[in-house]
């Protein structure tokens, strides 16, 4: 016979453990092996055993004492536990547990649950859908309308789901409850199971004459068309939510919602990044070493930005509250112009000499940069 396990091991608490600790572990393994919840597996009815047994140790005080001191033996009784035992599940010798509060999630519980949902009042379903706006839409703000398709009570059957005329009846199997109690034999013994009433589907009415506008489903789908205000600021990906417009609830319970997912398309000319737009602005060589004052775009018209003499490219200009307005209103963002300069490309032979003798003429010195680099690699060459 294999050697038996430390019943603080078995429940996985530690020597010490308060009553309720125990009490917590044993009903988390009860349920988790209990044999009507895995038929057939022996593994897990042989767990179920080492569980009760531990329990039964270590939930009477005297025997918890005992067991502290002397371990199995100072509580091994020929492997009874006061005459119940364990065999066919027929009891658990005396130990004063309450089964119905250990198993009611899995014996009744969650059918009476389901049964009462359908009963009682119910929420609508929530609806998604998505939008595209175009960059400058979602910068300023826009409204627009939103057609929705969603389950409305029947105008016909008022959503009682009955012809016209006529009501629902109580179901006679339930007696409106929309469960039914019986009793099952299991290893435990006899227990009463709660189960979803297969005449009425757990609704506790039956619709003998059903409205032929919905089908006795109480709902029919129609198209709303709702006008959404889109705030200003919103960002790709973002979600607005309109309560109360989706699914139409049941037997008087509230209605569900509409999601409606932002997507923005790309723009032509500006990019963003939280409330800040970017921008690249092509200038020609000539601008940006002479200097030049070019008129830029933003997204609340045209603005001057003057290019200062000697501008290299790659530098950005800020454009203070040139941005996206905030979505709570706190200001605007800021615009922010990367200056590419522009080589020009195809000269003609008399621009190439034009433009030669003014290289000549400007010489290295006004390169600093490129001096810079060409003096390291003459220091590099001469190692």
């Amino acid at each position: 016979m294999a050697e038996k396990r430390d019943y603080y091991e078995v429940l996985g608490i530690a020597k010490g453990a308060s009553d309720d600790e125990i009490k917590k572990a044993y009903r988390k393994l009860a349920k988790k092996y209990h044999p009507d919840l895995n038929p057939g597996d022996k593994a897990a009815e042989s767990k179920f055993k080492e569980v009760n047994e531990a329990y039964a140790v270590l939930s009477d005080p005297d025997k918890k004492t005992k067991y502290d001191q002397f371990g199995h033996a100072g509580v091994d009784e020929n492997g009874g536990f006061g005459g119940g035992g364990f065999g066919g599940f027929g009891g658990f010798g005396g130990m004063d547990v309450d089964l119905g509060d250990i198993f009611g999630s899995f014996f009744g519980g969650a059918s009476s649950t389901g049964a009462s949902r359908r009963n009682g009042p119910q929420r609508g379903t929530d609806i998604e859908q998505t939008i595209q706006l175009t960059f400058e839409e979602a910068a300023k703000g826009t409204s627009l309308d939103l057609n929705i398709s969603r389950y409305e009570n029947c105008s016909v059957c008022g959503g009682s789901g009955a012809k016209k005329g006529t009501s629902p009846e109580t179901c006679t199997a339930c007696g409106g409850r929309g469960t039914v109690n019986t009793m099952k034999r299991t290893m435990l013994g006899m227990m009463q199971t709660t189960t979803t009433c297969s005449v009425c589907g757990g609704r506790g009415k039956i619709i003998k004459e059903k409205c032929a506008s919905c089908s006795g489903t109480g709902q029919v789908r129609k198209t709303k068309k709702i006008n959404i205000k889109i705030p200003a600021g919103i960002d790709h990906g973002q979600t607005l939510t309109l309560r109360g417009e989706g699914n139409r609830g049941k037997n008087g319970g509230p209605n569900g919602d509409v999601y409606v997912t932002v997507l923005i398309k790309p723009d032509k000319i500006f990019t963003r990044s939280g409330y800040d737009v970017y921008c690249v602005m092509p200038v020609t060589f000539i601008e940006a070493t002479l200097g030049a004052e070019v008129e830029i775009a933003t997204l609340h018209g045209k603005v001057k930005l003057k290019i200062p003499e000697g501008t290299q490219n790659g530098t950005s200009f800020r454009l203070r509250n040139e941005g996206i307005e905030r979505l709570r209103g706190n200001g605007r963002g800021d615009q922010y112009v990367k200056i590419e300069i522009e080589v020009p490309k195809h000269l003609n032979s008399e621009q190439k000499k034009k433009l030669k003798e003014f290289g000549d003429l400007l010489g290295l010195e006004n390169f600093q940069n490129k001096k810079s680099f060409m003096d390291k690699i003459k220091e590099k060459m001469k190692k």
